[in-house]
């Protein structure tokens, strides 16, 4: 009795064994790492974006937060975007231009602080730090073969005019009217006088005929010879 109480105490163990599932097993795969053109592409976009914004800080007075801490978000916000694209496959160089981008990141972190606290002193002394760090990290970015990330804050260029001064519209090209001269009527000739062919006398008679109205020479009779 006892060997069947094991038996079945076996099978039913057996049973258990077979229907446990095996959970698979996950694999996290790192992006791949960018080439050198590519980070450069895609960092100075992201330079170009940064710089814009900051040329246009402090140009409107409806501005309420401190230029300064302005500043300092865009500039601490770009770096951390740059170092989010990763080490690139081509290394060499970038060493050099990711300590000058931590360095520009703890001076924009500083003065962004200080800003806050409204800390003048500290303030001063922050953004000389931070002008500092951003002139290194500019000659980096150029090195490593940057161009925009190697550039300043650009202002956007203002097409109004400035006041005081109008812009005058272009005057139209004056076309003078071609000279047309006046039609000369023609002066009409004289009429020719009327009359007879050769000329008339008075009268009406024909040049050279006897008055009279004779036509022919001669006595009134037509004999010949003694009458």
């Amino acid at each position: 009795m006892a060997l069947a109480v094991v038996l079945v105490a076996g099978c039913g163990g057996g049973g258990d064994d077979d229907s446990t599932e095996t959970a698979p097993a996950t694999t996290t795969e790192e992006p791949a790492a960018l080439s050198k053109e590519e980070l450069i592409e895609q960092g100075d976009a992201i330079c170009g974006e940064v710089n814009a914004a900051v040329g246009t800080v402090g140009a409107s007075a409806a501005e309420t937060a401190s230029p300064a801490g302005q500043v300092a978000d865009l500039y601490s916000g770009m770096v951390g975007s740059l170092k989010s694209l990763g080490t690139p496959e081509e290394s060499d160089g970038y060493a050099e231009f990711s300590a000058a981008a931590d360095a520009l990141l703890t001076a924009e972190d500083e003065v962004g602080l200080a800003a806050e606290r409204d800390d003048t002193a500290g303030l001063e002394a922050a953004e000389a730090n931070a002008s500092s760090a951003l002139q290194s990290f500019q000659t980096a970015a150029q090195e490593y073969g940057f161009e925009a990330c190697g550039e300043g804050p650009s202002a956007p260029v203002s097409t109004a005019p400035e006041s005081g001064e109008t812009e005058s519209a272009e005057e139209p090209e004056s076309i003078e009217p071609e000279a047309v001269e006046p039609e000369v009527e023609a002066t009409p000739e004289p009429a020719p006088e009327t009359g007879g062919a050769g000329g008339t006398t008075e009268g009406g008679g024909t040049a050279g005929a006897p008055e009279g109205g004779g036509g022919t020479t001669g006595g009134e009779s037509g004999g010949i010879g003694p009458g």
